[in-house]
């Protein structure tokens, strides 16, 4: 591995302390009596009391003045600043933990132990005045710290794809990031809290299944040796945790991991977080009031108000949500009735509305792109699209005033699908023919089509209650109540294209366009692991005085190199 200069440094840095004697990274316990934001409270609330400390963070400024310094030290909660005396840290003649260890071998990123007492500075800031302090983890590579200028930042790290990659330092140098995860953990205990209080039993079901069920999704599939079957990744829990239903429980949830194997946007990750709810002797319509008031208190509790601001739209939590007819929304937003209408005919019309339709594509399949296209995108404050055709909903129980439709809703909210709600298909008989409907569209090449699953309509047939059900998309809701617009901002650790690595060119390739043989490993150490790495440089000049400058430095054996040598090495 190529190092660059600050890399090497932190190792020689490494070396020396541990030359004196100093463990960089300790076995044993460091008490922490408590966090920053705690710390400057307990000041505020009795400033004349100097309260004894013992204190860990990561080391996020430094300023050295002599023999006084001080450094910002960064915990989960914030930053505090600590103050360090050359005399009372090394209160006898061996200075070296100030002079040698602080001043010359720490460095940004480094994690510290202090211990002392919290005063307050002439300029008004609560500080440690470190009376001992203790290396806990030295940090090889610098920290990606941004600077300000007269107002202007300067090298923040905000590039998405190195920030997803290293969500590590991105939480360490973007303190906003963090609030996002907080509110996260926030929403999902303010839903699970809900879901208690009303008497529903927290579940796990298998996220390995035989057959993969409870959505129209292309699934991850492998192999499980022992057995020697095929095994899929879950694609949603419905089926498992209906059968709990049927098993005596009148009420189940599950916060879900879900996997599909489909194209992914702003919107869509293949691993994803799902909560779903079924509840016995309940209707949709019972699910369309429940949710609404679980939104509405998932949305208090986490922003504080039944509003919230997404982008320049205010969005509305505290108002009744509308209830819209899927039939009634496509023929608002595109002027065509579908009601009735063949597969042929809707597929006419689809591709009238330049929808991008193909041969695969069934009845459901059809109306749902139509939709997708056409009309989602009107749909701003939160509204439950309701009643959609049977060929759209395969698990969901027939409209009591119309069989061509379903009792099913999607919540939409801010032109994105939140929630999905089914009052549950629990006869037998139709499911089965709706399953067998499906498996057809799977031999035409949906590879969407569900699975027939022998043991769920088994299931069925000892009798599953009416049951109304719903699952809701907890990275979406998550997203729309942080105020981001991509599904990557709101997942610690985003699914990502393997990170493209840059193989070193051989000694020959150097040594072809004239870099002495002895020169060759200097120039990888420094970064230069490519012939066209090394011919980016745009001064023959700058890049002798460096490897010049490293010559020295590490005491090398070789030749100095002339800025004239340097330029035909950078000849195109």
């Amino acid at each position: 591995m190529a190092l660059n200069e600050q890399q090497v440094q932190r190792r020689e840095s490494l070396a020396k302390l541990r030359d004196l004697g100093i463990d960089p990274y300790p076995a044993e316990e460091f008490p922490v009596t408590a966090s920053s934001v705690e710390l400057k409270k307990q000041f505020e609330a009795n400033p004349e009391n100097q309260l004894s400390v013992s204190f860990a963070g990561r080391i996020m400024v430094r300023r050295i003045m002599g023999k006084a310094s001080f450094a910002e030290l960064q915990d989960e909660s914030g930053r505090i600043q600590a103050y360090f005396n050359r005399d009372e840290i090394c209160p006898g003649d061996d200075k070296s933990m100030y002079n040698e260890v602080f001043k010359r071998h720490l460095d940004i990123g480094d994690i510290i132990g202090v211990t002392g007492h919290i005063f307050q500075t002439q300029t008004g800031e609560t500080s440690i005045h470190v009376t001992e302090y203790k290396i806990l983890c030295k940090s090889l590579n610098p920290l990606p710290m941004p600077k300000e200028v007269d107002g202007k930042v300067f090298d923040a790290f905000t590039d998405p794809e190195a920030r997803y990659r290293m969500r590590y330092v991105d939480l360490l140098v973007n303190p906003q990031v963090k609030k996002t995860f907080i509110a996260r953990s926030k929403a999902i205990r303010s839903m699970r809290n809900f879901l208690e209080n009303k008497g529903y039993l927290e579940v796990e079901t298998p996220i390995l299944q035989s057959i993969p069920g409870g959505a129209a999704a292309r699934p991850f599939i492998t192999h499980h040796n022992a057995l020697d079957i095929p095994l899929y990744l879950r694609i949603a829990n419905e089926l498992y945790l209906k059968r709990l239903i049927v098993g005596g429980f009148e009420g189940v949830f599950e916060f879900a991991k879900d996997f599909r194997n489909e194209g992914m946007d702003k919107t869509h990750n293949p691993e994803f977080t799902q909560m779903e709810l079924y509840v016995a002797y309940k209707d949709y319509k019972w699910m369309m009031n429940t949710t609404e008031e679980m939104l509405r208190a998932i949305c208090i509790e986490v922003t504080g108000s039944d509003k919230i601001t997404f982008g320049d739209t205010t969005i509305d939590f505290g108002k009744p949500f509308e209830r819209l007819p899927i039939f009634e929304g496509i023929k608002k937003y595109t002027g065509h009735d579908l009601t009735g209408k063949s597969e042929e005919e809707v597929r006419e019309i689809a591709k009238e509305l330049h929808v991008p339709v193909d041969d695969t594509m069934g009845l459901g399949k059809l109306i749902d792109e139509i939709f997708g296209e056409k009309c989602e995108h009107h749909l701003i404050q939160p509204t439950f699209l309701m009643d959609y055709p049977v060929e759209m909903s395969p698990l969901t129980k027939k409209h009591r005033d119309n069989p061509a439709l379903t009792e099913r809703f999607e919540l939409i909210i801010n032109k994105k699908e939140m929630a999905n709600c089914y009052s549950e298909l629990n006869d037998p008989i139709d499911q089965r023919e709706r399953f067998e409907e499906q498996a057809k569209l799977l031999e035409r090449g949906d590879d969407e089509g569900m699975f027939l699953d022998q043991d769920f309509l088994r299931a069925l047939e000892y009798g599953m209650p009416p049951t109304s059900g719903i699952g809701i998309g907890i990275d979406r809701l998550v997203m729309l109540l942080t105020n981001n617009e991509s599904i990557q901002e709101v997942l610690f650790f985003p699914q990502m294209r393997p990170e493209k690595v840059t193989q070193p060119d051989s000694a020959d390739k150097f040594m072809a366009i004239g870099v002495p043989e002895e020169w060759v490993e200097h120039l990888k150490e420094l970064g230069f692991i490519t012939v066209n790495i090394l011919r980016k440089e745009d001064s023959a000049g700058k890049l002798s005085q460096t490897l010049n400058g490293y010559r020295k430095k590490n005491k090398l054996d070789i030749g100095a190199l002339s800025p004239q040598v340097v330029e035909q090495w950078l000849e195109k």
